[in-house]
């Protein structure tokens, strides 16, 4: 072992260095086409069902627009010009609809070259509040929905660093804002800087194991500037422009008013900062404001979050989850732990909740108490409401009906069940606006609550909505939905307007909202009219397959053939296998298929789609479950199970006479990244394989990764036959690499691929290497977007089809490091 470690850490500090200037390329016709095509708008619906509004935006970014300032602090991207999250996506257009009308109007009066974000709706639904970023900074403007006219408010500048920098008064009559203040100092540069001292960092003997988070401060230098850029000062301003400091200067994380408006829930980040972890967890302080500013407490103080119990399901002692009651004029609620935060210790229940009322000291009264941690409580104005809990452990979630008006007592059991069980998935509930404007359950006249779900099962999709009695807990099916050759997803359902919203689509009929009555069996009314953007998939093969692993676990995939493909030919294709593994913890969940093969043919960036029309079968989302039933945890057998899934992947389209099993490729995105290094590592299934910002040495991830709990010290053996850097003599299979240099993701910094790539070339791989400059995560830029697929499109042409003469052979690696 210590021999092997030795030469590892030799690998990393070694490599030939080579460089090859590339510019950006674009792929194939076929391809640019897709991958250029304009997408219709994002669609926004207001509860009461008068307005819908249409939100458009270009598909992808520029490398100029990820090119501008950028700060990364404290888990947060800003662009220190504009003060406004420098990845934020910008809407260009916008344009408001009734139901009834075919065309939506043009909104009036917008800026010349709209940058448009942080929506709100103001309470009572007649106007929209947004921002638009214009060269210098971030302003503030409304539309009123019933004219569709636009307006600048207030020329800011505001402070958008820090979430969404608007909140509506509950008059709709003017907003609370965040404004950059007026003492704002200069940041400091510290490339320019003479350094005052080292950085330190102590640590008092507690154990702080914290995931490999990214764009942390690292310096005092860092925290300056950040705490310059987290200020801002709170104005109200109001429908006439007129603006008035509302509350000096802070740096406000979390704003939010009570149903009533008559309080502000106010939360702010405090000192000290923290090298470790992001903002989130920073010092901060709780308290609560009058309407007019005035504070009326301090409601809650918590110190750094730096040494959480071990665990997934690890939290800090005492109140947390704090908010308001939807069914309340001004009344608090929130959450403490009763097994003190710490998932190890046992005890019968696991969290309780409280309510506290004005004005907010002292202790609250207990609501209900939860057997797993808390996750989420469903409000009501009638007499009952809903709480969920959730324990990642064993995957299980529980729902339970409580009456808040009799505090304490045991509630009743609703469901109780594996959350990855989609089979028996109860649904999501039907919500409403309620006098407040604050969202609730939706009930009828006679206080029947509703749920809507998306209704998988062993003969395929069925989306539905039931009706429940509360008081009984009895439910009624009412709706199912069966339209032939269509896939329907249920939105909102308003029961005492009998109104579903629904969006209807098909492999080639791009998805469109329609509205329906379940009580009178009125409808469908087709609200939206969108055109498919994808023409050239239209006649594509579709289906989803189902088959075995050799363990007799039932999987799937959804199979792509291309147009005018004839089987009975003969031709055996070359094919894409595109996936990415999940965790489970028991086979039932894990077998179950959850595609529908009436799904919209929609190729997003990294789909592996596109290459259907370059004559390629395409399996994408195959099925890869990795389970740990009993003590038995997934990744003990990560390695096994992984090729059993891709084995009986290949086994299956090939046994359908479609594919040639010697030309299989196999790609993925991050995770899925390292699904394909291990698989090339451990299988000779594969021609070639694509892997873009994965991780590949899970000793940088010392903490957990993904789903695992465990650290590096617990279980190295897992740690170690998990990295496919570690096994990076075993590379025997063509592997493009691709990585974002600016990947913000926990564990996947750019690093993971240039130490892989430099392994693998030192150990004489075959492997290309490229880093996007600019890039996160997720790629944005449209040059970024469509090199990326010029060069899988180049590796595959390469390794898959060797016999077709390349007109752009591939050149040396983009960069090596």
């Amino acid at each position: 072992m210590t021999k092997r470690l030795f030469f590892i850490l030799l690998l990393v500090a070694s490599g030939i260095q080579a460089q090859t200037r590339l510019g950006y390329q674009t792929p194939p016709e076929p391809i640019r086409q897709l991958a250029d095509a304009s997408m219709p708008p994002w669609v926004w619906t207001t509860q009461s069902g008068e307005h819908m509004i249409l939100l458009y935006r270009d598909t992808y970014k520029s490398i100029e627009e990820l090119s501008q300032p950028e700060l990364r602090l404290a888990g947060l991207r800003i662009n220190p010009k504009t003060n406004i999250g420098s990845r934020t996506t910008f809407y260009k257009n916008l344009k408001v609809k009734s139901p009834d009308a075919r065309e939506p109007r043009q909104v009036s009066g917008l800026p010349g070259t709209p940058r448009l974000s942080n929506f709100r709706l103001s309470p009572d639904e007649t106007q929209l509040a947004l921002t638009h970023t214009g060269p210098e900074g971030v302003e503030l403007w409304v539309v009123e929905l019933a004219s569709a006219k636009a307006r600048r408010l207030s020329a800011g500048p505001l402070n958008a660093n820090m979430g969404n920098p608007i909140q509506w008064f509950k008059d709709s009559g003017s907003l609370l804002v965040k404004m950059l203040p007026g003492d704002r100092q200069p940041l400091v540069d510290r490339a320019e800087k003479v350094p005052e001292g080292p950085t330190v960092s102590t640590n008092d003997g507690k154990k702080a194991q914290n995931r490999t988070y990214q764009d942390l401060i690292k310096n005092p230098d860092d925290a300056f500037n950040f705490e310059q850029l987290a200020r801002s000062e709170l104005h109200r301003v109001g429908l006439d422009g007129n603006s008035k400091l509302w509350k000096e200067a802070a740096l406000y994380r979390g704003l939010n008013f009570s149903p009533d408006g008559s309080y502000l829930l106010a939360v702010t980040v405090e000192k000290p900062f923290s090298y470790l972890v992001p903002y989130t967890r920073f010092p901060s302080r709780t308290a609560i404001y009058t309407r007019e500013g005035q504070e009326v407490t301090t409601l809650l103080e918590v110190p750094l979050i730096e040494d959480l119990p071990k665990g997934f399901m690890a939290v800090r002692e005492g109140m947390r989850e704090i908010g308001w009651r939807h069914d309340k004029p001004a009344a608090l609620v929130y959450v403490e732990a009763l097994d003190g935060g710490d998932p190890a210790r046992e005890v019968p229940f696991r969290d309780a909740v409280y309510t506290l009322d004005a004005p907010f000291k002292g202790p609250g009264t207990l609501l209900v108490q939860v057997q797993n941690r808390f996750d989420a409580i469903y409000w009501s104005d009638g007499d009952w409401a809903v709480v969920t809990d959730y324990w990642f452990n064993t995957r299980n979630t529980k729902s339970y009906r409580f009456d808040p008006a009799n505090p304490g007592k045991t509630p009743a059991l609703l469901s109780d069940r594996n959350y990855q069980d989609r089979y028996s998935d109860p649904g999501e509930w039907a919500m409403t606006r309620n006098r407040f404007g604050e969202e609730v359950l939706a009930r009828d006249r006679n206080g029947h609550a509703f749920l809507l779900g998306e209704g998988f099962s062993e003969d395929g999709q069925v989306p539905f909505v039931d009706r429940v009695n509360l008081q009984t807990l009895e439910k009624q099916r009412i709706y199912q939905s069966r339209i032939p050759g269509k896939m329907e997803t249920l939105l909102e359902y308003e029961p005492l307007e009998d109104r579903l919203l629904t969006r209807i689509e098909s492999p080639s009929e791009y998805p469109n909202y329609y509205e329906k009555s379940l009580v009178r069996r009125k409808g469908p009314m087709q609200l939206t009219f969108f055109e498919n953007p994808y023409a050239s998939l239209a006649q594509v093969h579709k289906e989803v397959i189902t088959y075995p692993r050799e363990d007799g676990l039932e999987l799937s995939g959804t199979l792509y053939l291309p147009a005018g493909y004839d089987p009975a030919s003969g031709e055996k294709l070359p094919m894409v296998l595109w996936a990415y593994p999940r965790e489970y913890k028991d086979k039932n969940s894990a077998s179950q298929n959850t595609s529908n093969p009436n799904e919209f043919t929609y190729p997003s960036w990294g789909s592996p789609i596109y290459w259907v029309t370059r004559g390629y079968a395409v399996l994408d989302g195959a099925a890869f479950p990795i389970i740990g039933e009993g003590d038995e945890e997934p990744n003990d057998s990560f390695r096994t199970q992984l090729v059993a899934n891709a084995r009986a992947a290949i086994d299956a389209v090939d046994a359908m006479g479609h594919i040639d099993r010697n030309r299989v490729a196999v790609g993925g995105h991050s995770y899925g990244a390292f699904m394909v290094a291990n698989l090339l590592s451990h299988s000779d299934l594969f021609a070639a394989g694509i892997a873009r910002s994965g991780a590949y040495n899970r000793t940088l991830t010392p903490f957990g990764f993904q789903r695992e709990e465990r650290n590096y010290w617990e279980a190295p053996e897992v740690y170690y036959n998990m990295s496919p850097f570690m096994h990076a003599d075993k590379m025997k299979t063509p592997l493009l690499l691709i990585h974002g240099e600016a990947d913000n993701n926990s564990g996947t910094y750019p690093m993971q691929s240039e130490r892989y790539f430099n392994a693998l070339k030192g150990l004489g791989a075959t492997v290309r290497l490229v880093m996007l400059p600019k890039e996160s995560h997720g790629y944005r830029a449209r040059e970024s977007i469509l090199h990326m697929l010029w060069e899988q499109d180049q590796w595959l042409e390469a390794h898959l089809k060797p016999e077709t003469p390349q007109q752009d052979p591939l050149p040396g690696p983009v960069e090596d490091r």
